[in-house]
């Protein structure tokens, strides 16, 4: 054999394969896509602002949770939360395609233990406070090429009844979580994606973020006349609604500031439990 010839199969090899492999690339796009929904498939997903691990993250997604696919970039994909319309990119190996049927249905239940084991395709995944388990019965669920299986003590059926002794009950079980920006779950949180979590657990719908949340909702007059479960919003010097927490009463909140923790407010703002520093501004209170 000589060179040329040699040469000339090589390259007629390589460009067979890349050929094979675009067209694999290509069947693949179009089976992704063909279903437009989709649910996360891992115990918590980061959305980023841009396609790319470098990226600012803006939010994540909790196991089973509903989206809706935009687009493809590669190995990451553009889609919209169902629950509260949040837009961003996702790695495409974190969902798993499903049929709209299901990828429609209510979020519940809901896994209401810290952190849960589940059998996913036989393989045990802890996921976290909050995750949906859409079409699961009697204690199975089947997403796709997914085999969901649970056991009953790791989820509630419905919504927790709004009353002091559940909300407290949830509200705590964040306690001490570390604060990240985005962050949505009991491996770490912001201030809004604690309050729009805690009030999934009551079927309360909220928005992801703070400035959004406070436009939901009866507005409390006085803080005097507060109680357990209304949101408290706090706004920075140019009146931008910046925090977010749940008051146990007329003189305490529950918050994501470093940590979630529970501070003193009055009719002012946050004051910090152990300094007394007073750190953030009340602007309103609401009522869901």
């Amino acid at each position: 054999m000589n060179s040329q010839t040699g040469f000339g199969e090589q390259v007629s090899y390589f460009t067979s394969e890349m050929r094979r492999q675009w067209k694999f690339h290509i069947f693949m796009e179009t089976i992704f896509y063909s279903m437009n929904n989709a649910l996360c498939i891992v115990p918590v997903a980061t959305l980023r602002k841009e396609p790319r691990h470098e990226a600012e993250m803006t939010s994540q997604l909790l196991f089973g949770e509903a989206v809706e696919l935009l687009a493809a970039h590669g190995d990451w994909v553009e889609l919209l939360c169902l629950y509260d319309g949040y837009t961003g990119y996702c790695m495409r190996n974190q969902l798993v395609e499903v049929d709209e049927a299901i990828a429609l249905m209510d979020q519940v239940p809901l896994v209401n233990t810290w952190s849960g084991v589940m059998m996913v395709n036989d393989v045990p995944m802890h996921v976290p406070f909050g995750s949906a388990v859409p079409g699961l019965q009697n204690g199975e669920a089947v997403w796709n090429d997914q085999w969901i299986k649970s056991s009953s003590k790791l989820v509630m059926e419905g919504a927790y009844v709004f009353d002091e002794e559940s909300i407290r009950q949830i509200a705590f079980s964040f306690l001490n979580t570390t604060y990240l920006w985005g962050g949505r779950s009991v491996f770490g949180i912001d201030c809004s994606g604690f309050t729009q979590n805690l009030m999934r657990f009551f079927g309360k719908k909220l928005p992801r973020d703070a400035s959004n949340q406070a436009m939901v909702g009866e507005d409390v007059g006085f803080l005097q006349e507060a109680r357990c479960g209304d949101l408290a919003y706090f706004d920075n010097e140019d009146g931008k609604i910046i925090h977010v927490g749940l008051l146990l009463n007329d003189h305490e909140i529950v918050h994501a500031a470093g940590k979630v923790r529970i501070d003193h407010i009055d009719t002012a703002g946050i004051i910090h439990r152990r300094s007394g520093e007073r750190t953030h501004r009340l602007r309103t209170i609401k009522r869901l």
